[in-house]
């Protein structure tokens, strides 16, 4: 199981110089052949920097009809625990919540292209790491 980061569906829905590789990484996913999370404090990033409706509705939609990928919700608890563990891993509140959850849910990798995420026991890969 991975934790996929903003960033790469940011990538995707911004036509970023490496969005082909987040189209096909994330493809795979889709089609059930790897196993996935996204949080909903991703999800709502996304729409909050995106903030144009019929790209919204197709992101959402995409996530839905994706077999591989699931979604954990995030509560209050899990931010209260982030904030907690922000001072003692110096990384920021988002990058923080988002490692919480994947050492919470025992995930083998963060798929980033944030270096945040390096030199914490969870290893950061990128999509190209599983193409």
């Amino acid at each position: 199981m991975l934790l996929v980061d903003t960033c790469i569906f940011l990538e995707l829905l911004l036509n970023q110089s490496r969005a082909q590789e987040c189209r096909e990484f994330l493809d795979k996913i889709a089609r059930g052949e790897l196993e996935a999370i996204v949080t909903t404090f991703t999800i709502h990033a996304i729409e909050a920097i995106i903030n144009e409706a019929d790209t919204i509705l197709s992101f959402l939609r995409n996530i839905m009809a994706s077999k591989g990928l699931y979604v954990y919700i995030t509560t209050i608890s899990d931010e209260i625990a982030a904030s907690i563990l922000m001072g003692k891993i110096k990384r920021d509140f988002d990058d923080t919540l988002q490692y919480y959850v994947a050492k919470k849910l025992g995930v083998e990798a963060i798929v980033s292209f944030d270096k945040h995420f390096c030199g914490l026991d969870i290893p950061r890969k990128e999509p190209r790491d599983y193409l």
